[in-house]
């Protein structure tokens, strides 16, 4: 069966979270995901399903001569190292452009390429704080909370530089040349929150402070409270009928003494009312309650609990959105005991040498001067 990005072939210099990310999500619908690591060192990324290794000694001016040679056939370069790396090695998108015009030049950055910042070391949090996403994540009165490094490192960094990369395949359909993405962290995040960001600007959903608004904490129909087995329910009951729903639910639809949805003067203690009701029954309990309602009542699970009134586990994460024609690359199924699934550096390096038309005098003379190393047991010269 044929996959979406089957034709397209991506190198993805080796480094940690978000540019593994974006290899991930190509290499799941199709692409020709090839990792370049380094020689020496230990592959500590998880995010290699569906892609290859071919292990490489950077300083070494032997190997970037190869790199040269095998971006001339690229469709797309993952660079996630700090601005000016990549041209300390020889392998700027100048040099690399010139050579192969049809190349997508995928810079994954913290602060971006230029500016003041662009050289600074930072993570997950710096770039949600600096981008303003991280400001409005928190409960009333407290310090700001981020949410693990989702936001941040995998969708305004890797997810926005699949996006750019697919706009740029597509322009490059019509014009028949490659480009340079700048998908730096900060401005992804910023651009995750547009729609805070306008919502706060006019007025509207956020005009008070953080955590205490309907989506960030502030509403007792938007909020996740612990049920009697110290578990969690989830509560997103926003529109008029699904709060109607939720209060029949609760056993509270008749009771004429309470505020009105939207008096936010009297969510603190409609706040207290529903964790009293919430911790008075087991999560299954409530599950049972809520099965099939309109509430917009959930459990909170993880991804090892088995789902409330089903014979299924909850679902590890997997290949989205699906396509009907041409779906991603269907998952194997891990056993839980087995081991992290890393990628063993340099394990697919002569294979994929020879695909690109090296021969195998030229590898042999590679791999003695360590200008390679390959370490799979099958390679054959």
């Amino acid at each position: 069966m044929s996959l979406p990005l089957d034709h397209i072939t991506v190198f993805e210099m080796a480094g940690l979270a978000p540019a593994p990310f974006a290899g991930l999500i190509m290499a799941d619908f199709g692409a020709n995901v090839i990792r370049i690591d380094r020689s020496k060192g230990f592959n500590a990324d998880v995010l290699t399903r569906n892609k290859r290794s071919i292990a490489l000694d950077l300083k070494n001016p032997v190997a970037i001569k190869t790199l040269l040679e095998l971006f001339k056939t690229a469709d797309v370069l993952l660079d996630p190292f700090r601005p000016g790396v990549m041209e300390k090695l020889g392998l700027g998108p100048d040099i690399l452009l010139k050579q192969n015009p049809k190349l997508i030049y995928a810079r994954l950055s913290g602060f971006g390429q230029t500016g003041p910042n662009s050289q600074v070391a930072g993570h997950d949090i710096n770039y949600l704080a600096i981008s303003g996403a991280l400001n409005m994540i928190g409960r009333q009165g407290e310090n700001p909370f981020f949410p693990v490094n989702i936001l941040a490192d995998f969708a305004g960094g890797g997810l926005m530089c699949v996006m750019g990369i697919l706009m740029a395949l597509m322009e490059r359909s019509k014009s028949g040349k490659g480009q340079i993405i700048d998908a730096n962290l900060t401005a992804g995040s910023s651009y995750l929150a547009t729609f805070p960001y306008l919502m706060q600007k006019h007025g509207l959903v956020w005009e008070g402070e953080r955590g205490s608004n309907m989506l960030d904490g502030g509403a007792h129909f938007y909020e996740t409270y612990r049920t009697k087995d110290d578990q969690f329910m989830a509560v997103g009951a926003i529109e008029p009928q699904f709060y109607a729903v939720l209060l029949e639910k609760l056993n509270l639809n008749n009771d004429e003494s309470l505020p009105n949805q939207l008096d936010k003067e009297a969510w603190p203690e409609m706040k207290t009312m529903f964790q009293s009701i919430f911790a008075s029954k087991t999560q299954q309990e409530w599950c049972l309650i809520f099965d099939g309602s309109d509430a917009c009542v959930t459990p909170v699970l993880s991804f090892t609990d088995p789902i409330p009134n089903t014979n299924r586990m909850a679902e590890a994460p997997s290949p989205a959105p699906q396509l009907s024609r041409t779906p991603a690359k269907v998952l194997e199924v891990v056993d839980k005991e087995s081991s992290p699934p890393f990628l063993n550096v340099g394990e697919n390096s002569v294979e994929i040498l020879k695909e690109f038309g090296i021969g195998s005098d030229r590898i042999k003379k590679l791999l003695s001067s360590s200008a390679l190393v390959d370490s799979s047991s099958k390679s054959k010269l």
